[in-house]
């Protein structure tokens, strides 16, 4: 069954990424199964967290809107080709795990992969489990403390204390090499 998502579509995230490759087409297909699970994705109130920085992370911030900006995509840098997609409006949200099974076999040419992650079907290449947490909230708007190190200006949550004084995190980690 070729990929729902219309093809105009699928090219301009390719532009987006920059060339189209199997990883690209990872993100494309668990878009494909965002709107399969939850429905149409520009009625809900989306979220994606992406458990890996892989190319498909490009083709899930182009084609949901959700972007780091925005505070609707959240990168946890885990290393696992996992994805989960919650509408903050209704609760309902899933967690996608791409398959070993689904994964390229060895000296697979990229085209063929390309190829066999466009027409697998998405339960052969995804592990699907539905979440009961929470949606991630929403991004907060927190004041900027000033680094007494370097001066730069820095969000109140990556800020660190240190002996009464204020630093950014490249800053601490200056002093905190030498404690």
């Amino acid at each position: 069954m070729p990929c729902s998502i219309p093809q105009d579509k699928i090219e301009a995230a390719i532009a987006f990424h920059g060339h189209h490759c199997p990883g690209l087409t990872i993100g494309i297909r668990a878009v494909e199964l965002a709107r399969r699970e939850l429905g149409d994705l520009d009625a809900l109130d989306l979220v994606a967290v992406a458990e890996t920085d892989m190319c498909g992370v490009d083709a899930i911030q182009f084609l949901t809107d959700c972007t780091f900006g925005k505070g609707n995509f959240i990168h946890r840098d885990y290393g696992k080709r996992a994805f989960s997609f919650f509408d903050r409006k209704s609760g309902k949200g899933f967690r996608a795990l791409l398959r070993d099974s689904a994964m390229s076999a060895p000296g697979e040419t990229r085209e063929a992969a390309i190829e066999r992650f466009t027409a697998i079907p998405l339960d052969d290449m995804f592990a699907v489990t539905p979440l009961d947490c929470p949606p991630p909230r929403p991004a907060a708007v927190l004041q900027s403390l000033r680094c007494e190190q370097c001066g730069e200006m820095t969000m109140e949550s990556r800020t660190r204390r240190y002996a009464g004084k204020t630093y950014c995190i490249p800053c601490f980690a200056d002093i905190d090499q030498k404690l």
